[in-house]
């Protein structure tokens, strides 16, 4: 089976961005500045990956898109509040994200704060009507509930985050970049392709093949994304590149280099493509989802 990854991922957003727009407070809803730079930086654009891996592992066990949609948005909402939080000055200090100024640029920094506090919080209240409208058990809710605070807190992305801000500057070990990369990228990748599975009653044995391929994918995509900043235009990023370089940040090429950054990342691929050969056919989207990531320009 051939699929035509762009088309695929295009359909998805759309999906995801209709549900989006259902789902946040509307911009007349008080407080309206506040829910204004929510929507701001959520419709901002971006490939809608997250979202779409938590739609991607139901569906290679036999769910469907509806059963999940409230969860994969909660997705994007953590994944948007942490750019938000990523770019201020106190951390990145970013101008322009997918294209666009940052959400402090055009809201002030407090107010930036705020969205992503508001988006963050807003997750896992979709979580749960997510479950309420699926009818699933009160096990299943708590897994996902617990993979979702994991993968984006102290254990996971915000754990990563914390080490990469303490890493600026200095010579890092290996071990201690893949602990940033692990934490910060690959966490709420794995967790994406995980959840989605778990709501629609994926068995343990399913669960930890898409855990498996969730940990390679995620690791995968960070080293692709150190590879970009080097080797990209800030016009084919969206946001402003070489900034890891001139703000000494621990990335792959940093470190192993350009070659050897794609051999890792190759080879992460495939054997997240190994894992998911485990599920058959129904998994052939999130293979070629894989190789995507490999190829991807931006």
């Amino acid at each position: 089976m051939s699929i035509d990854v762009p088309s695929f991922l295009k359909d998805r957003a759309r999906v995801v961005d209709e549900a989006l727009e259902r789902l946040l407070p509307s911009e007349s809803e008080p407080p309206e500045t506040l829910h204004r730079a929510m929507r701001y930086s959520v419709f901002a654009g971006g490939k809608r990956l997250r979202p779409v891996l938590v739609i991607a592992g139901a569906e290679a066990v036999g769910g469907r898109v509806e059963d999940v949609l409230p969860t994969a948005c909660a997705m994007e909402c953590i994944h948007t509040y942490s750019l938000i939080h990523d770019d201020l000055p106190a951390m990145d200090d970013d101008d322009y994200r997918r294209g666009q100024l940052t959400n402090h640029k055009v809201f002030g920094e407090a107010m930036a704060i705020l969205a992503g506090d508001g988006l963050l919080t807003l997750a896992f209240r979709l979580i749960a009507d997510n479950f309420a409208a699926a009818a699933a058990s009160a096990a299943a809710l708590r897994e996902v509930l617990v993979d979702v605070a994991d993968g984006a807190g102290t254990r996971g992305m915000v754990g990563g985050q914390a080490v990469d801000i303490e890493s600026e500057g200095k010579v890092v070990s290996p071990a201690t970049l893949d602990y940033i990369h692990v934490h910060k990228t690959a966490a709420l990748i794995r967790t994406s392709l995980r959840v989605g599975a778990v709501i629609v009653g994926a068995s343990a044995d399913q669960v930890r093949t898409l855990s498996a391929a969730g940990s390679s994918l995620g690791l995968a995509f960070q080293i692709v994304d150190d590879l970009l900043d080097v080797e990209s235009t800030s016009e084919q990023l969206g946001k402003t590149a070489g900034k890891d370089q001139a703000q000494q940040k621990a990335t792959y090429p940093a470190i192993h280099g350009l070659e050897a950054s794609r051999t890792r990342a190759r080879d992460l691929i495939a054997a997240a493509e190994r894992s998911l050969a485990e599920l058959g056919p129904r998994a052939e989207p999130l293979r070629a989802l894989a190789r995507f990531i490999f190829e991807r320009k931006a």
